[in-house]
């Protein structure tokens, strides 16, 4: 059960900059208790500015990970401990001795259904990884001598359509991979093909719910099915179309220099591929027709790999006696069933480590500060949302200046800040609104990320990927193409989903 936040006004006077605070600063969530539990008016107790405070400090911390080197998910942590702790003191001190710990049991379950989730997906895709999917796509790409503006056009196409099923971090980091192997020292082209790459990987992941971890977190609490997010495909292709056309008139039709470069999948790879499929549809299915949440079908897809990996542990450890590992370290030529095996693991994997596949390799791969962050944001905005701010960011983003505006707003919020805390900010204020409405915020925390190249986890890791060539100022010189793209978008949406509005 969700409980119903006291509203609180403001005045209009302060609208700009608290406007500005509530969404860059006081991204913050609700939480469900019992049905009949009040949620307290704590916004202006000295606890509750305590804890704005920690918050504002762990988010300054997080924003500026690349600069101090300090990863994300340990301030995140920290603060998240300290709220909760600040948020019980002022409970206990007003009468309320349990209502703190059913608030941060539900934002925890909130947590471990987003983790699980995103641990299956992630353990699929470092799964095709490794056996070379993503590699093979890659030579492929490079190896077709393509013009530099084909190369643009092309790689922005494989972003858009591959990011709703590998989701836009993968999607882009493949893309920057391939635009960095064949730019070469076009440094000019790197850097905006690179541009073009994220804005197409947000845009193709808001019309998923594979796509982005906003459209997962839209899907799994109910407010959006699984079918209804494909009406935001023609506004999320506008959104690309228009910055790639710009941006395409600064990329010549010159050739970059041949690439040859030979790749081949490992044995299982396209297996691995179906079963990804079968879990997705396994996702889908347990949410649309058994009404069971989407995690559960993505974690029984997540035994079935783990099954076949069993089975691929023991063809390779079949294969791994001593004296085929010797011949192999010392270049002999395979034959027979050795070369079974060399199309198993790989000759390469065999010289370097000797051993047969491991599933739990991949699980150590995910990216585990991201998920660990993500329980610090939803444990500290969860914590904020307990002494009541809520209620007032609430009134005044959506209450006051409408729903419309609100929900544009949020994309540039999402640009400063980052989509996800943003999101779950709207997500669990639950304001009032119609469907097409719900289907525009979803948009525009997808794609305003796109607007500078920290709004998104695609746009940071790429900064890594072409690092020095793609950099936050040569994004944001072509951050006005972006925007006519976001706007252009939301107009296609009213447009297009105009019965949505009714």
């Amino acid at each position: 059960m969700r409980i119903k936040p006291l509203r609180v006004r403001a005045t209009s006077s302060v609208y700009p900059w608290l406007v500005f605070l509530c969404l860059t600063l006081l991204p913050l969530m609700a939480f469900a208790a019992s049905e009949d539990a009040t949620m307290l008016n704590l916004t202006g107790s000295t606890l509750g500015y305590a804890a704005i405070a920690c918050f504002v400090l762990a988010y300054t911390l997080i924003i500026f990970e690349e600069t101090i080197h300090l990863r994300k998910s340990k301030p995140a942590v920290v603060a998240a401990g300290v709220i909760w702790v600040l948020v019980a003191i002022a409970y206990i001190g007003v009468g309320e001795t349990h209502l703190a710990e059913e608030l941060v049991r539900h934002n925890l379950l909130e947590f471990v259904e987003l983790f699980l989730f995103l641990l299956a997906a992630m353990t699929y895709i470092n799964t095709m990884e490794e056996r070379g999917v993503f590699n093979l796509l890659r030579v492929r790409l490079v190896s077709q001598g393509y013009t530099f503006r084909q190369i643009f056009w092309i790689t922005g196409l494989i972003s858009f359509f591959l990011s709703p099923i590998a989701d836009n971090l993968t999607t882009a980091l493949l893309m920057a991979a391939v635009i960095t192997a064949v730019g070469g020292n076009n440094l000019r082209f790197v850097s905006i093909a690179c541009i073009n790459v994220v804005v197409a990987a947000n845009a193709g992941g808001a019309f998923s719910p594979f796509g982005d971890i906003t459209t997962l977190m839209v899907w799994q609490s109910g407010l959006v099915e699984f079918q209804e997010f494909f009406v935001l495909f023609l506004p999320s292709l506008v959104n690309w179309l228009v910055t790639a056309g710009i941006l395409s008139m600064v990329i010549s039709n010159g050739k970059p220099a041949a690439i040859n470069e030979k790749a081949a999948v490992k044995f299982g790879a396209w297996i691995v591929v179906g079963l990804f499929i079968i879990t997705i549809i396994m996702a889908v299915s347990f949410h649309n027709f058994l009404y069971l949440p989407p995690v559960l079908g993505m974690m029984t897809g997540l035994g079935l790999l783990k099954l076949f990996g069993y089975y691929l542990q023991l063809r390779d450890s079949s294969y791994m006696n001593v004296d085929m590992a010797s011949s192999l370290v010392k270049g002999d030529v395979l034959s027979g069933d050795d070369a079974m095996f060399e199309e198993s693991m790989g000759t390469d994997d065999v010289r370097d480590s000797k051993q047969p596949y491991d599933i739990y390799h991949n699980l150590q791969r995910a990216e585990w500060d991201t998920l660990i962050f993500f329980y610090g944001v939803i444990l500290c905005v969860g914590g904020l949302g307990a002494f009541g701010y809520l209620a007032l960011v609430s009134e005044i983003i959506y209450a006051d200046l409408g729903a419309s505006t609100a929900n544009i707003l949020v994309g540039f919020a999402s640009a400063i800040v980052d989509n996800i805390p943003v999101m779950f900010a709207v997500l669990e204020m639950s304001p009032e609104m119609n469907h097409g409405q719900w289907l525009l915020v979803t948009l525009t925390a997808g794609v305003g990320g796109s607007m500078l190249s920290i709004g998104s986890a695609a746009g940071v890791a790429v900064m890594g990927q072409a690092r020095g060539i793609y950099t936050f100022f040569s994004h944001l010189k072509w951050s006005w193409a972006i925007a006519l793209g976001y706007f252009a978008s939301i107009a296609m949406h009213f447009f297009v989903n105009a019965g949505a509005f009714a």
